[in-house]
């Protein structure tokens, strides 16, 4: 959906990515406007070193882009809408530097403005990123809705950062100023995360997890990934795999673990989680492996994998859609030679049987409890 974007710079249209003309979702929000309002406003130097963290579709970094900002995102997604924004409002991308959250940051930091991530783990492992850039001139703003800024999150900027204090709600959007105190005494990053997995999860048990901040259950194995590792379809031979959506990378370690023989391809739009998968996989397996950031199997070469295990996401930042899953599913039936098998596992009242059979023509129940499904789906 392409909107229009109103700043005290001028209007930007603006659209997530990929674009679909029937995603009703816009790609900014009242936290955005209410932040840039604020910068103006308020008369905040744009000057120096200018790092803008968490920009969800690219509306904060297209909308300053003449002050030469850093966008720094977790979001393959988010970056490539940054790309598509900042060409359709005339802006040079080359006066723009577009770093992932695996990336190291700019050494200073002048003006630091933070989208505040659903992820407070996220937030917590950025702010630690960022701090040494950080001086006592600089400039810290953070922005989100209200419902996304709570006082454990204050408490990571104070903790982090300095003094730190919210502004009134402005249409369900809020501001958070930060004083940058250099003196303080903070604590090492805890990210990334290893734990051990527990027994009866098939060939991972006992084995280690490598979670960088922001992936999904960081700190845990989730009841959904444990009912899947349960139920893995036998892969045999030299087969393509491909962990669509991979997270952590447990499920697709699992496979390599169970078939050596097997070429595994780990997938996310997160840098944080293919970082993750990455780890995951080098601390237990040794085989032919591939870690791709990108829009699910969209560059892989059609016909070319054997099977593509799937436990796509429901929510897109605070939205709840199956824009994402339709995607995965799509593009999983593109990648997959003929005989070629999805296997998909969500939450029983998502109704992904109804969108496989459209899909592939056949959806088979592999498993089933009071809240997951696992579904089986072959290309013919």
């Amino acid at each position: 959906m392409n909107d229009r974007m109103t700043t005290p710079w001028g209007e930007y249209a603006l659209a997530r990515f990929p674009e679909d003309p029937r995603d009703r979702l816009r790609a900014w929000d009242a936290a955005d406007t209410y932040l840039l309002r604020h910068l103006a406003e308020s008369g905040t130097p744009l000057t120096g070193s200018v790092v803008v963290v968490g920009d969800r579709w690219g509306a904060l970094t297209t909308a300053l882009s003449a002050h030469r900002p850093t966008q720094i995102t977790d979001s393959f997604l988010g970056q490539e809408a940054t790309r598509a924004n900042l060409a359709r409002a005339g802006a040079e991308e080359a006066g723009v530097r577009l770093l992932t959250t695996q990336d190291a940051p700019p050494g200073r930091i002048d003006v630091l403005l933070v989208r505040v991530p659903k992820s407070l783990a996220l937030l917590e492992d950025q702010l630690h990123r960022l701090a040494p850039g950080v001086h006592e001139g600089t400039v810290v703003v953070g922005t989100g809705m209200v419902k996304e800024i709570h006082t454990s999150t204050l408490h990571l900027f104070e903790r982090i950062i300095g003094p730190t204090r919210t502004s009134l709600a402005e249409k369900k959007a809020r501001l958070i100023f930060c004083t940058p105190y250099p003196g303080i005494a903070r604590e090492a990053n805890p990210w990334p995360y290893s734990y051990r997995l527990p027994d009866g999860v098939g060939p991972v048990s006992g084995r280690t997890v490598v979670n960088h901040a922001g992936v999904f259950c960081a700190d845990r194995l989730d009841i959904g990934t444990r009912f899947f590792l349960q139920h893995l379809p036998r892969s045999r031979g030299a087969e393509r795999v491909a962990d669509l959506g991979c997270g952590n990378g447990v499920l697709g370690t699992a496979v390599a673990l169970a078939n050596p023989e097997a070429e595994v391809l780990f997938v996310d739009e997160s840098y944080q989680a293919v970082a993750s998968a990455e780890a995951t996989y080098r601390a237990n397996a040794d085989g032919r492996a591939e870690f791709r950031v990108g829009d699910g199997l969209a560059d892989v070469p059609a016909g070319s994998v054997d099977l593509v295990l799937n436990n796509p996401p429901f929510h897109s930042h605070m939205a709840t859609t199956d824009t994402t899953a339709w995607r995965m599913f799509t593009g999983a039936r593109r990648a997959l030679r003929p005989g070629g098998e999805l296997w998909v596992i969500g939450n029983r009242h998502l109704g992904y049987h109804l969108k496989l059979r459209r899909l592939f023509g056949n959806s088979e129940l592999v498993a089933g409890d009071a809240k997951f499904v696992i579904l089986r789906a072959v290309r013919k």
